[in-house]
């Protein structure tokens, strides 16, 4: 297996989408589908980004907004001659005995990121005016820090998350695809959360469905750790026994007035085969049938995957 180091060589030379960063204390998050005939709207607006992200970071500078936009399979296929990346597809809907992660549309993906909303807020109205007429924003999410990183189950959420050189190896394509070097993958799902089921258990039931405990967020030892687990099933290792990981930059949202709680799922990674066998192995289980318990309590209402291009292809992309 590549060395993280290896990998750096390989896109060193390669300026790409800033998406190995800190976990932001607020985030935004839009999937529009791009009306038929609308392409070029799209194609003027993509090289543009970059500057608009400097408008709003610019009187801010402390404030770390960040934007990373990913592009959908059908979509690709419409803006662009060049082949599609080897990974991009469609997301396929995974179907279990019990529960299933569905297929949503999506064309595009907006992702930001600050530690203050109105960044992230007034960048995504300067990119959506642009495309006013052009798109149709299907889902709209706005996250938000939950105490210590936690989700709204309570248990601290991306323990496991990469870091430095490992996090740039997991998301970022190599020479494994050369022509879309320093490009990323995302796949994201909305999960609605039954709380009132989830509250309904106690605190030990609660950590037996994660595998970690609750307070102070230690896995629990292989021995203990139930096989049906939120961490058994999420943990992928190589045919060599080498763990697989992806970099998750999950968030809470939810409303009060509806009683609406959940968690955006969005995981990067420099292929998508990871994060689908992890969705495979929740959903269908491993062994079929022994899906993650999680499940019982949070439904996926959304599901798309998308490429991430590099900062250099964004700028300047291909014909």
């Amino acid at each position: 297996m590549m060395d993280a180091d290896a990998n750096d060589r390989e896109v060193m030379t390669v300026a790409t989408q800033q998406v190995v960063a800190p976990p932001a204390k607020a985030g935004m998050f839009l999937v529009l589908t791009v009306n038929p005939g609308a392409e070029d709207a799209v194609r003027d607006l993509l090289p543009d980004v970059s500057g608009l992200t400097r408008s709003v970071s610019f009187r801010a500078p402390d404030d770390g907004l960040i934007c990373v936009i990913g592009i959908g399979a059908g979509l690709w296929d419409r803006l662009y001659t060049a082949g599609r990346p080897k990974g991009l597809h469609t997301f396929e809907e995974i179907k279990g005995a019990t529960h299933t992660a569905v297929s949503t549309p999506g064309d595009l993906l907006i992702h930001l990121r600050a530690s203050r909303v109105d960044l992230c807020f007034e960048l995504a109205r300067l990119i959506t005016r642009r495309l006013a007429g052009s798109a149709t924003i299907v889902d709209e999410v706005h996250g938000f820090k939950f105490f210590d990183e936690r989700d709204l189950l309570g248990f601290v959420d991306g323990t496991e998350n990469p870091e430095g050189a490992k996090a740039q190896q997991a998301v970022t394509i190599g020479d494994d695809d050369p022509d879309y070097a320093g490009g990323s993958y995302v796949i994201v799902q909305k999960y609605l959360h039954d709380m009132v089921g989830w509250d309904a258990l106690s605190v030990e039931e609660q950590e037996r469905v994660i595998g970690r405990s609750k307070v102070d967020d230690v896995e629990m030892s292989d021995a203990a750790k139930p096989s049906n687990s939120h961490v058994a099933l999420n943990t992928i290792t190589d045919a060599d026994g080498a763990q697989q990981q992806i970099l998750r930059d999950n968030l809470p949202f939810g409303t009060i007035r509806d009683a609406e709680f959940g968690t955006y799922f969005i995981g990067y990674a420099r292929t998508p085969a990871v994060t689908e066998q992890m969705l495979r192995n929740m959903f269908i289980g491993d062994p079929p049938g022994n899906h993650d318990r999680i499940l019982d309590f949070s439904v996926a209402t959304t599901g798309s995957l998308y490429f991430v291009p590099s900062q250099d292809l964004l700028d300047n992309p291909p014909n």
